[in-house]
């Protein structure tokens, strides 16, 4: 796992660098030495001051964090921006290594559930993952590591359009114990029409020690009140002063919020980590005809084993495995008519269009592992393998009436209603995932040469929430194969990937969720740091291909053609720092993020040309104790769209953010 450093005072070494693993909450301990990944720690965290997340993900290749309105967001790790209801399920969010949702049960938004303002670091593996984290772990993952700090830190921050935070982080000791707390709180009145939110973040660590073991318990909670804003319609509107503005759904809006309990316990070579979590969300789905109104909720509990079996100069290895239960609920109401043509108001009638509960387990049994196969000169030689066999089932209860009428059971005309409810099921999913990698470390670096195999079951609303009559899913867990051969050391880190997915689930022509989609995706990614002087310099770049592999006709006349570009799928991605240290108190960092051009549709019949931001930041270290910062984003004041799409014949944009400045203070006591 390599870290990409933060302060002033710190830029004298490799902004690249080999870091100790933490205990079992890091990724590096089960992801090997031959994984692609990248960690930004707590001083980049704070020097970006990132209001979204999409502010992180530009400094990691391989990713795209799509901004949405408010603090929504889409991901994209090695892929497109993956979208639909059950897209998400192809990464895996975690914190301190423990999932932060059931298997099956991914939200699109999760990384809101995170408090990445106030971490230790966080953590981004790209390629698949499911060999040590399972289902969800598909394309990659991200993991929070909790921030158990030694001083007492308090900031603040102010910016446009009524943007505040406060934050407060430290330390209490208690007797045999101490207690790391953090606590954030975000307002925004929204730079568009109907768009501010409000949202708060807590966690809490105990570290004690119980007999021979050594415990860290976690409580995280977050809470989030937004005014969502919808697409701006027509060709480039994000470049009409007004239109960008504007918010065509100022009634939309998305409160949730989540809790999660979580305790590490270790013991020589033995972690046991059980944990408890729930979450509940209510949205207006403003991007549907009629807008029916989701309410959804998961309670889990679960616990993770991991023992060290083998610790020799030649060998070590790792066992482990999860039980997880699960109970969830989905209802969708739609208040009033809907708004249209005939078509519309006809199959998209008022009232309960679904209302299930789906209750289950997953299982995992998993196991890692190193072997030194050899020796000469400087050169060591190892072989890394892991594999994990899961099995998830769903117990669904529908509980309104099955198939596709309305909800006082009258049929709708245009051959019925587009809402359809399956019959209550039972449904199983087994799958294995497996990496196989040959390392070979130098005083240069290491280089490697990597195999895996992820995959991703249906998430319970591709199952259970059907459209046009189908009643019956016959689907499949998605599989990916890859193969990567990369090298790093503490200036540079280079992977070339090839990857192939297959059994994706994708919505036909005639609106059924089916299984067959297939992808092809090839690309190079590069990071490199580097010092000279008071200066230091880092690039993230990616070129990467997303290709369909099959032809199918979609619903709405759309088509996929063999060959064709993934749609919001750019081919160059890519970001660079340069840090100058004027002074040994004063940092600046100017900071240049490129997004290249993309389709808009699996047809491949509309584009966005991309665009190029320049941001600034500054840090003055006044005291050892006060700090002041300054941040403008968009400094050129760029008009661009941070997520564009075409979709019922309509161009559709996520208008971009103006200039914004923000100015904070941070004091340490």
């Amino acid at each position: 796992m390599a870290s990409v450093e933060g302060r002033a005072a710190e830029d004298a070494r490799p902004v690249l660098e080999t870091v100790e693993v933490i205990a079992e909450r890091s990724l590096a301990g089960q992801l090997g030495t031959n994984a692609s990944a990248l960690a930004l720690d707590r001083a980049a965290l704070e020097r970006t001051g990132a209001t979204h997340v999409s502010e992180l993900g530009v400094r990691v290749p391989g990713v795209w964090l799509s901004r949405g309105s408010g603090q929504e967001h889409l991901t994209a790790i090695r892929s497109a921006v993956l979208t639909g209801p059950g897209a998400c399920g192809s990464f895996q969010i975690l914190e301190d290594g423990v999932p932060v949702r059931p298997n099956g049960f991914c939200n699109v938004n999760n990384l809101f559930e995170l408090n990445t303002e106030q971490a230790a670091r966080l953590e981004i593996y790209r390629g698949p993952a499911s060999a040590a984290f399972g289902g969800n772990a598909q394309l990659g993952a991200i993991n929070r590591v909790s921030l158990l700090g030694d001083r007492t830190e308090v900031s603040l921050e102010g910016g446009p359009e009524g943007f505040y935070r406060v934050g407060a982080s430290g330390v209490v000791s208690l007797p045999e114990n101490r207690l790391h707390y953090a606590i954030h709180s975000e307002h925004s009145g929204g730079y568009r029409e109907a768009t501010g939110y409000g949202q708060q973040k807590a966690n809490l660590s105990l570290e004690s020690q119980v007999g021979d073991w050594s415990v860290l318990t976690t409580l995280a909670g977050t809470l989030l009140n937004q005014e969502t804003g919808g697409f701006v319609l027509g060709f480039e509107a994000y470049e009409d002063d007004d239109l960008r503005q504007s918010n065509p759904n100022p009634e939309a809006y998305r409160d949730a919020w989540a809790l999660r309990l979580v305790s590490h316990w270790q013991r020589d070579a033995l972690t046991i980590s059980p944990y408890l979590r729930r979450s509940d969300m209510e949205f207006l789905q403003h991007f549907l005809p009629g807008q029916p109104l989701e309410t959804n909720d998961q309670t889990s509990a679960g616990v993770i084993a991991r023992y060290g079996i083998l610790s020799t100069a030649r060998w070590t290895g790792q066992l482990g495995a999860q039980l997880e239960w699960f109970d969830s609920s989905l209802r969708e109401f739609q208040d009033g008519p809907t708004i249209g043509s005939a078509f519309l108001v006809e199959t998209r009638p008022p009232g309960l269009h679904y209302d299930y509960e789906v209750q289950g387990l997953t299982a995992a049994l998993f196991y890692s592992g190193d072997v030194a196969l050899g020796r000469t000169g400087d050169t060591r030689w190892h072989l890394e393998h892991s594999a994990r066999l899961e099995r998830l089932e769903y117990d669904y209860d529908n509980l309104t009436l099955t198939g596709n009428t309305r909800d006082d059971g009258s049929s709708c005309g245009f051959g019925g209603c587009r809402y359809s409810r399956p019959p209550s099921s039972r449904d199983s999913f087994t799958d294995l995932a497996a990496r196989l990698g040959l390392v070979r470390r130098s005083d240069r670096g290491r280089a490697y040469l990597q195999l895996g195999r992820g995959f991703r079951p249906p998430q319970a609303t591709e199952l259970f929430r059907l459209q046009n009559g189908q009643l019956v899913t016959d689907l499949d867990s998605e599989e990916l194969l890859s193969l990567e051969l990369g090298f790093r050391n503490e200036r540079l880190a280079v992977a070339l990937f090839s990857q192939r997915s297959r059994d994706q689930i994708f919505r036909d022509a005639d609106g059924f969720n089916v299984v067959g989609g297939r992808t092809r995706s090839d690309g190079l990614e590069v990071w490199l740091g580097e010092r000279v002087g008071r200066h230091s310099f880092d690039v993230a770049a990616t070129y990467a291909r997303h290709r369909y592999d099959f032809s199918t006709p979609l619903a709405g006349g759309q088509s996929i053609s063999d060959g064709d570009d993934v749609d919001t799928a750019p081919r160059w991605l890519g970001s660079a720092r340069w840090r100058w240290s004027l002074r040994d108190d004063l940092l600046l960092e100017t900071e240049l993020v490129a997004t290249d051009g993309y389709e808009l549709d699996p047809s491949n019949t509309a584009r966005y040309d991309g665009h190029w931001l320049v941001n600034l930041r500054a840090a003055w270290e006044v005291s050892d104790d006060l700090s002041l910062t300054l941040r403008l984003n968009n400094l050129t004041d760029e008009q661009y769209a941070d997520r564009a799409d075409f979709a019922f014949g309509n161009f559709r944009y996520f208008p971009g953010l103006p200039r914004q400045a923000y100015l904070g203070v941070r004091l340490r006591l």
